[in-house]
């Protein structure tokens, strides 16, 4: 782990603050995690527990609990660390401690895990970027779209733990509770390993064909954060913040946007934007001990459209890729075949409507309406229709 922190600002006196703070993050974890079994078991006794998670915490003897491990194949083929409910309070209470400190130190144009922000903002920014360079369509500019290869399995954990001290410890004046404690709650985080104490759910098969720079069970020593925890997307949004100001401040590339690993930038000159490939590559080699995914490493005119967050951004257009399409729909399949195995529990009744308005949201920003109708009224099994109804015109589901 990484060193221990000995500064202790208030002690005694901000207590009652935290207290008042892990209800609010126990609000803000139930939110949309309400009806899952360890949620069910925490609220069962939650007051006992909140109690019990604050006396660990002004202690010192907070410890990440078992995780759940299990592969997603939508949108893409993912292995997910599923953190118990009382950890989620702790990621929530850590989150609301330290994101509005991050905020100010974030260039506009990263998207990932931001109020206001998210794809459909990062969408019509690069569609801005490409209209605003090219002037309105009237004159060339060419577009590089980077990613890099297994990041959230690369991230080093030290050296994020190091960045997060700097810039809290930057910002003193800034902060109105005691940073020892919440910095010993952020180490833990960090460098909390749930492979070590985890349950498997599924079978070995499951994680054939993911690459092993996909697996926590395969990265290097201190390597690594688990997919599927509100930490694990800021902690993502930190340590490639110091890209983001490179590539604007000293690259000088005013047209940049980055979601999560996902960046691109917009410039009038090809050979301009080929050249800085390499230093791209060799920043991230050197500062952030991270690799460019070299296959795919996309460099266009702008007229030949670029794949972004779910959308193709054309000229005068953008419109919903296939591959989102095509997930709705296996989506669609993946709630029949539970209907067809057996009744649903109210887990999988919450998952069902949190699944399909995740995509539901995301359609809705197209013209796809008549597509959204015919895949539900014409696919949906009757089961669910008995349970759940569309609010909003196609829209959102609602459980009856």
């Amino acid at each position: 782990m990484g060193d221990p922190v000995q500064l202790s600002l208030f002690g005694k006196q901000n207590e009652d603050k935290i207290l008042t703070d892990l209800f609010q993050a126990y609000f803000d974890a139930r939110r949309n995690k309400r009806n899952t079994i360890n949620a069910l078991a925490f609220e069962q006794h939650f007051e006992e527990n909140i109690f019990r998670l604050y006396e660990e915490i002004i202690s010192g003897n907070y410890n990440p609990s078992r995780s759940i491990c299990f592969i997603v194949n939508q949108p893409v083929k993912r292995e997910i660390f599923a953190a118990n409910f009382r950890d989620r309070v702790i990621h929530h209470f850590i989150y609301n401690y330290i994101s509005p400190i991050f905020e100010g130190t974030f260039i506009n144009d990263s998207y990932s895990c931001r109020v206001g922000k998210g794809t459909h903002y990062g969408i019509k920014r690069i569609d801005h970027f490409i209209r605003s360079c090219s002037q309105n369509y009237s004159k060339d500019c060419f577009i590089l779209k980077l990613d890099i290869q297994g990041y959230f399995m690369s991230i080093n954990r030290r050296l994020l733990f190091h960045k997060v001290k700097q810039v809290l410890f930057s910002k003193l004046n800034h902060i109105e509770f005691d940073l020892s404690l919440l910095l010993g709650l952020i180490e833990k985080t960090i460098f909390n390993d749930p492979t070590k104490n985890c349950v498997v759910k599924g079978k070995k098969r499951d994680w054939k064909g993911l690459p092993k720079d996909k697996s926590l069970f395969t990265t290097q020593q201190n390597c690594g954060l688990p997919i599927g925890n509100l930490t694990s997307q800021l902690f993502g949004n930190i340590y490639l913040n110091a890209l983001d100001h490179f590539v604007k401040r000293n690259l000088k590339i005013k047209n940049y946007g980055r979601y999560v690993d996902d960046f691109i930038l917009v410039h009038k000159n090809k050979k301009h934007l080929k050249s800085l490939i390499p230093i791209i590559r060799d920043y991230l080699s050197k500062e952030l001990m991270l690799t460019l995914h070299e296959r795919k490493i996309y460099l266009q005119h702008y007229s030949k459209g670029v794949k972004y967050l779910g959308s193709v951004i054309k000229p005068h257009r953008i419109y919903v890729a296939n591959r989102t399409k095509g997930n709705f729909y296996e989506n669609i399949q993946k709630q029949n075949e539970i209907v067809r195995d057996h009744k649903p529990t109210e887990e999988e009744k919450a998952q069902f409507i949190s699944s399909m308005n995740s995509y539901l949201g995301i359609l809705q920003h197209y013209k796809t309406y008549r597509m959204r109708k015919r895949m539900l009224f014409e696919t949906l099994s009757a089961w669910w229709w008995n349970h759940v109804y569309l609010s909003g015109g196609i829209r959102k589901f609602v459980q009856k």
